[in-house]
């Protein structure tokens, strides 16, 4: 029936083809998507446990004024299947700037590290008072063998742990800090030390969970689960960091792959988890 509502079976209309047309083309989208998330979730690795809940085998310590391996009166110590960070075994006044840190002996690029921490007791009377509550896990670190003994920091990217200091101000945790390194955030290379993130402010001794997805030059921190922060193409460069050997540090090269390390900073810290799963090093 020309000009009415009848179309003969079999006859699509221009409009009805397009239409056609666009579900067919939403519908293959999904698909692929589908595939893409599939082959993703079967290429990435399963976790790994890079804590054993033993003792601390695969790992080593590294402190500011020390040599490799020098773990000073048990900083970093294993006891109820946890790591610990504690100072009951210093003498009062003995800090000494012992900026310590626990590397995982292997390098990662792309990676998905999830660690699981809590803050105990208070600030060691020596320490700075910046690190009341302070802690971390360093990203794409160098390789704990080429920190000099006098060398403060190694040159990374952080992924920062604080909790509230009981004053009713808001602290977040899940910045990042740069020592020795710059970011690139919101489309500009940042000079800052810390960035700060959208995460929440925890109290000292609850537990939280930290995570970092790397993929090469990209960064995502969560907390608890949820996205806080997304930074890209770490380099080394800018201060903070002091006391390496000039050939470590390279202005402007690219931060894609290095060492992971549990930091220790003033004040007593444990750690019941750190795991690791292995991502694909393509898109």
């Amino acid at each position: 029936m020309v000009g009415g509502l009848f179309t003969p079976v079999g006859y699509l209309t221009p409009r009805l083809i397009m239409i056609s047309s666009r579900f067919l083309a939403a519908a293959a989208l999904l698909l692929f998507a589908a595939a893409d998330v599939a082959a993703q979730e079967t290429t990435d690795k399963p976790w790994r446990q890079l804590f054993n809940g033993r003792d601390l085998d695969g790992w080593v310590v590294k402190l500011h004024g020390h040599d490799l391996g020098d773990n000073y009166r048990d900083t970093f110590r294993v006891a109820d299947g946890m790591i610990q960070v504690r100072y009951d075994k210093y003498d009062a006044g003995d800090f000494g700037d012992r900026f310590g840190h626990l590397f995982y002996d292997e390098p990662f690029s792309h990676y998905h590290l999830a660690v699981e921490y809590r803050f105990v007791g208070d600030l060691f009377p020596s320490a700075p008072d910046y690190a009341r509550l302070n802690s971390g896990v360093m990203l794409h670190a160098q390789d704990p063998r080429s920190i000099l003994r006098g060398q403060d920091w190694p040159i990374s990217v952080e992924l920062q742990f604080l909790a509230s200091e009981g004053d009713g101000r808001p602290r977040a945790t899940g910045n990042v800090c740069t020592p020795g390194t710059h970011v690139t955030y919101e489309g500009s290379q940042r000079d800052d030390h810390i960035l700060p993130s959208t995460g929440p402010t925890f109290a000292p001794n609850e537990w939280v969970r930290a995570e970092a997805i790397v993929r090469g030059d990209h960064i995502t921190h969560l907390i608890n689960g949820e996205k806080v922060l997304e930074y890209t193409k770490p380099v080394i460069g800018g201060g903070v960091v002091s006391g390496y050997a000039p050939g470590e540090f390279v202005e402007g090269k690219p931060l894609t792959s290095g060492y992971i390390a549990l930091q220790a900073e003033g004040n007593g810290v444990d750690f019941r988890k750190v795991e690791l799963r292995e991502l694909q090093t393509t898109e």
